[in-house]
């Protein structure tokens, strides 16, 4: 039965291929896309992708139900928590100027499975997101004309009772999806000049909800007679927070047009910080505009900004609100379908996903294949599921792939530069200089054993060290440290940072409610994992990194990508477990598809040398000589080779 178990060879290998990542070309700028978008162009279509329907429900909601009129702060902290993520897709945006997002970042620095298992979220995050965003836009339309469309549509065709399926058929959500599927597929240009209409409208209606909303506020709505600033205190701000915090998911559309930007050095990091910026103070203005308007526990949680209007006695108002939302929402739609078909074409340019997907209109220069079938998908999904019960699992895709971009940051900043060779730091030593003394031609001759030190440091100083490798200043306290590979113990302090932030974040959801652990051992455990966390981080702080002028490069690493790992890991854990649930089983679906196709047909696995097995027989020929034809199996039969003649008894023995 050993026979048929796997060697240690073959495992190793399987693990090679799992892990291995995905090779840059020398020239990344070029692209069978057309590089036409510029930095106003990628602002616009970030802030598309974050100021869409949440704008105009998020805001009423988390106001009344959550954190009151505090959620301006919530809405500053969540800021802050995207922030970090933002810069860590800046920098690898302008690093890495190719399209595919999170999907591409992780597959250059972490390994190939888990960029697919990323790229195979964002693709169910994007439709079910379009999906959702198109039937929210049907019913805010619907409402307009009194819900004539959703009785029409009841009457004339039915209306079901059946599990995951909606109520009706959305024909107006499914029909706002494939006319943005037709203007997607017309080109890149097509596409940014209708989100710049779009955009422009939606702010302008933004800055009338701004000045109207100033002229009509009221200080007492904050005062202690109304409940105050804070009236469910700081948890009812955190638990705000971790609401507000998906408004800001939409700028990884930047990431995703990197390959499309004419300069992404420049303008991809730009873009972010600017459409992250605006988005945040157009959420935190509109917040204050809208509990300074009204009381804030009377706000209608559907349509807080034309209801807080119409009570002031601006009826009109509320029309205006109204066209601002169906344009914010029509951005987000082209936000979404404009991302998806890319990230779809990059992990099939890579041979992990079906290679239909990576054709590119001679004419349009888009995916259009990618952008016909899943905005057929998502007009499918808008048509006839209910999708209240999916839109949980949109979080849970994002901060999974916040969290392996994060990661990816450290890995990448800690590797040497393409084309360096690694070697262990302590199989290299430094070239001896010769010193000059003040007159500048003789040796200074060093008498004492202090003066010998100075010089041993002097030297150590003037070494140049790579990335990755252990810094001066602790190789005597971390000296064995120093015979691992650059880079190697970075990887290793990474994943057990990772784990350590799991560990940690599960104490602090689980450890009072669900495991009920008595107080000392709860201590107990925080100490540790968070002493785990912080080594982990000094230990990689310990080793050199990566300066580059010539690209944005995130400050503070490994402090803000840490940062963004612990609060993404906290965040998806306070996710329901249904959410986590289905999650599981979409990864399973996705394991098949990579095992059943992307891992044969990778082309990192093409660029891979082909072992040649070979097959040795020996035969004892009756004058005692043993001769031994060593033939190839791939691809082609080598002669036999003579071997020396040897006594018969030893052939024998």
């Amino acid at each position: 039965m050993a026979r048929w178990l796997p060697r240690s060879t073959d495992l190793t290998r399987f693990c090679q291929k799992l892990n291995r990542v995905k090779t840059l070309e020398d020239d990344m700028m070029e692209t069978s896309f057309n590089r036409c978008l510029s930095t106003i162009d990628l602002t616009l279509l970030g802030i598309g992708g974050m100021v869409g329907s949440g704008l105009y429900v998020l805001t009423g909601t988390v106001a009344k139900e959550i954190a009151g009129p505090a959620v301006i702060i919530s809405f500053i902290i969540a800021g802050f928590a995207s922030l970090l993520a933002a810069l860590c897709y800046a920098e690898f945006g302008a690093r890495v100027p190719k399209t595919g997002s999170a999907y591409m970042f992780t597959y250059v620095s972490v390994g190939e499975i888990w960029a697919f298992l990323i790229g195979w979220n964002v693709l169910l995050e994007y439709m079910i997101g379009g999906a959702a965003v198109a039937r929210a836009w049907s019913g805010y339309l619907d409402s307009i004309f009194n819900h004539k469309i959703k009785n029409f549509t009841e009457t004339y065709v039915g209306a079901w009772q059946v599990p995951f399926l909606a109520r009706y058929p959305d024909f107006l959500a499914a029909a706002i999806l494939l006319v943005a599927t037709a203007f997607i597929s017309f080109g890149a240009k097509v596409s940014s000049w209708l989100n710049h209409v779009f955009s422009a409208i939606s702010m302008g209606i933004i800055l009338f909800i701004l000045i109207m909303g100033f002229v009509l506020a009221q200080p007492k709505n904050w005062s202690t007679q109304e409940g105050g600033f804070a009236p469910y205190g700081l948890s009812g701000i955190m638990a705000g927070t971790a609401t507000c915090f998906y408004a800001f998911v939409g700028f990884d559309v930047i990431a995703a047009s990197s390959e499309e930007a004419r300069n992404p050095q420049r303008a991809v990091p730009r873009a972010i910080a600017f459409s992250l910026g605006l988005a945040t103070g157009a959420y935190i203005l509109v917040s204050v505009v809208l509990t300074l308007m009204v009381p804030w526990h009377t706000l209608d949680p559907d349509s807080a900004l034309a209801d807080a209007f119409y009570r002031r006695g601006y009826a009109w108002a509320g029309f205006l609100v109204a066209a601002g939302s169906i344009c914010a929402m029509n951005t987000v739609l082209l936000s979404n379908l404009f991302s998806l078909p890319r990230i779809v074409y990059a992990m099939a340019e890579d041979g992990l996903f079906f290679q239909v997907f990576s054709r590119v209109h001679p004419r349009t220069q888009v995916p259009v294949v990618g952008i016909v079938v899943f905005g057929l998908l998502m007009a499918l999904l808008a048509l006839v599921f209910d999708l209240e019960a999916l839109v949980q699992f949109l979080s849970i895709g994002t901060l999974l792939a916040y969290t392996f971009v994060a990661a990816s940051i450290i890995v990448l900043r800690f590797q040497q530069q393409k084309g360096d060779v690694p070697a262990p730091a302590a199989s290299r030593q430094p070239n001896p200089e010769p010193h000059e003394g003040p007159s500048g031609g003789e040796l200074k001759e060093y008498e004492s054993f202090s003066d010998k030190l100075q010089l041993v440091d002097r030297d150590k100083s003037k070494e140049q060290r790579e990335p990755g490798q252990l810094k001066a200043a602790f190789e005597p306290y971390l000296e064995f440290l120093s015979d691992f590979y650059p880079g190697e113990v970075v990887t290793v302090a990474v994943v057990t940072l990772m784990v350590s932030a799991i560990c940690l974040c599960s104490i602090l959801v689980f450890g009072n409610t669900h495991l009920h652990l008595p107080t000392w051992s709860y201590s107990l455990l925080l100490v540790l994992f968070s002493l785990g966390f912080l080594l982990s981080l000094l230990l990689i702080w310990a080793h050199e990194q990566q300066h580059s002028t010539q690209t944005f490069q995130i400050p503070l690493v490994p402090l803000s990508p840490a940062l963004s790992i612990i609060l993404n890991i906290y965040l998806m854990l306070k996710l329901s477990y249904m959410t986590w649930l289905r999650f599981a089983v979409w990864l399973l679906l996705g394991l098949l598809v990579y095992f059943g196709y992307g891992i044969w047909h990778s082309k990192e696995n093409l660029r891979e040398p082909r072992p040649q097995r070979v097959s040795a027989r020996y035969v004892v020929f009756p004058g005692g000589s043993l001769e031994e034809r060593v033939q190839a199996v791939q691809p082609s039969s080598q002669p036999a080779t003579r071997l020396p003649d040897t006594d018969t008894d030893d052939c024998k023995r």
